[in-house]
């Protein structure tokens, strides 16, 4: 890709489908990092990392869309961790299996059912994945199955799509459910370059 940051964070709201998506992440893989993080301010990994670590120390935990490993290496510089990826991108997969800090990374599709039995993980990570032209609300339910009762789901979610996409009423749907409680959905910053903040969705699994 030639394009600027910005012009790729507008072709990545936009996509349509997960073919295109895995096109648009297997283009972008290489310059993923340099492009958000340099380049507009991404600050969504160590947000979210932090506040896994803040509620807990998990010992083993599904890191959901993991793209380049962003948000693994925030967790693995705070805590001793065993991490599992997911992620639609191969060439995503390749620059995080290159960090050398997961134990598995497996390609999937986050608006599928995961290929991951119940109750696996003490926790479960989603950062990127929750907002314009990705997948929607529902793949929190998938996170929520995965996790051990007790066990929590970080997931920052893109304010401008908190509520017009869905996800505070799917979220409070899942909570009147009893499989989960809503711990907190506070605001905080995601790209700061680009003044976007989140809404840093945090599920305590029952």
């Amino acid at each position: 890709m030639s394009d600027t940051p910005k012009d790729i964070l507008d072709r990545v709201y936009a996509m349509k489908g997960s073919d295109e998506a895995e096109r648009v992440y297997d283009e972008w893989a290489e310059r993923y990092d340099d492009d958000t993080v340099a380049g507009l301010g991404y600050v969504g990994p160590a947000v979210a990392a932090a506040k896994l670590v803040e509620l807990a120390r998990p010992e083993v935990v599904l890191d959901a869309g993991c793209g380049t490993g962003l948000v693994g290496m925030e967790l693995a510089k705070r805590i001793e961790v065993t991490l599992d990826g997911v992620d639609l991108s191969p060439g995503m997969l390749d620059q995080a299996r290159a960090r050398g800090i997961y134990r598995n990374l497996t390609r999937a599709d986050l608006t599928q059912r995961l290929d991951i039995a119940d109750d696996t993980y003490d926790a479960a990570i989603c950062v990127g994945t929750l907002t314009e032209g990705h997948v929607g609300p529902e793949a929190l339910d998938e996170l929520a199955r995965v996790v051990r009762s007790g066990g929590h789901v970080v997931a920052p979610v893109l304010d401008r799509v908190w509520e017009s996409g869905g996800y505070r009423a799917h979220v409070d749907a899942l909570a009147a459910s009893g499989a989960v409680v809503l711990r907190e959905a506070d605001a905080h910053p995601y790209l700061e370059a680009e003044g976007s903040g989140c809404r840093l969705c945090v599920l305590d699994v029952r």
